[in-house]
């Protein structure tokens, strides 16, 4: 029965709210990284409004180069759900050094940007994308990048490309001017990661409902961003702390442990987001932002216990 629901609820029908025809479609943004491609026939993505795939950076010629087979994945999810909006996402949490190098040679030096931006805008036409998605965080916010966005946005917005950006919950880096972050379509808050690997004597909840409370207020109260140009990211991963040695442990792993944990956010010591939690957390994102963003897709229990199914309801 359960897989005869989910082909339904994902055929496309339109859900209609009786009461105000005029209701705009929240957004619901996942990331799906390269290392993830093989288990695309699992997720429902006609469940998404948008997709990022993660990551590309450049090398130090100023050419994208992406693991994973990006026309094959384009093309199958595009069959699934043709309005899906997919953007390609740049930099990401984790970049080698040689990476982080690469990017501040090719943004920090404006002579540098124009050729390095024209490479992005043919990579997008090429694989046919619908924006660039950048993930520059901490370090990699260099003094070039409110440039490099601007200009990036002046030539995505002549193709018609969307331009967004993945900031983290509570803090605006220096570098990102009031122009910078106003360029942005919207912006995937990441209203996760409180505590972790980094921080392995400080086990706990990583991602609370008032974490994400926290990070919507930063970014609409503190720094004046539109509640619609906000999208609230959720985790479907956890950390587990029961080691010295941090690890994570994805959604789909927890729930495998026992289904009972699926409405739980705590297993032993490992602190996550059960069905319970994201559910509260879609509820005020509704009211308080554009929509819910998702890192990382492939991590969902693929079965009734989904977070993207309680996401989607």
């Amino acid at each position: 029965i359960s897989s005869l629901f989910s082909a339904y609820s994902c055929s496309g029908e339109k859900e209609t709210n009786p009461e105000n025809s005029k209701t705009k479609t929240a957004r619901v943004v996942g990331y799906l990284s390269t290392d993830n491609f093989s288990k695309m026939n699992s997720i429902q993505f006609c469940k998404l409004t948008h997709l990022n795939l993660a990551f590309a950076n450049p090398d130090k010629n100023g050419n994208l180069v992406f693991n994973g087979d990006i026309d094959g994945l384009i093309k199958y999810v595009k069959s699934v759900n043709p309005n899906i909006i997919i953007c390609i996402s740049v930099a990401g949490g984790v970049i080698s050094d040689e990476q982080a190098k690469n990017w501040s040679y090719l943004i920090d030096k404006p002579e540098n940007r124009p050729a390095f931006i024209q490479n992005i805008i043919n990579f997008v036409e090429l694989h046919h994308l619908d924006g660039v998605d950048v993930d520059l965080e901490w370090n990699a916010v260099t003094t070039g990048y409110s440039g490099f966005v601007m200009e990036l946005k002046k030539s995505l917005a002549e193709h018609k490309k969307i331009m967004t950006a993945a900031l983290p919950n509570n803090t605006r880096f220096e570098n990102i001017n009031a122009e910078a972050l106003n360029a942005f379509d919207f912006l995937n808050i990441m209203a996760y990661d409180s505590t972790g690997p980094w921080t392995p004597n400080k086990p706990g909840q990583h991602s609370s409902l008032d974490f994400a409370k926290e990070g919507i207020d930063f970014w609409h109260k503190l720094q004046s961003v539109p509640s619609d140009k906000l999208t609230l990211g959720v985790p479907f991963y956890g950390y587990n702390f029961t080691y010295p040695e941090v690890t994570s442990s994805t959604f789909g792993q927890i729930v495998e442990a026992g289904t009972q944990f699926a409405e739980k956010d705590e297993l032993g010591k490992i602190y996550y987001n059960g069905r319970v939690t994201i559910a509260q957390k879609v509820e005020y994102a509704s009211q308080n932002t554009g929509g819910i963003m998702i890192w990382e897709l492939a991590q969902d229990s693929f079965d009734e216990y989904s977070l993207l199914e309680v996401i989607h309801k």
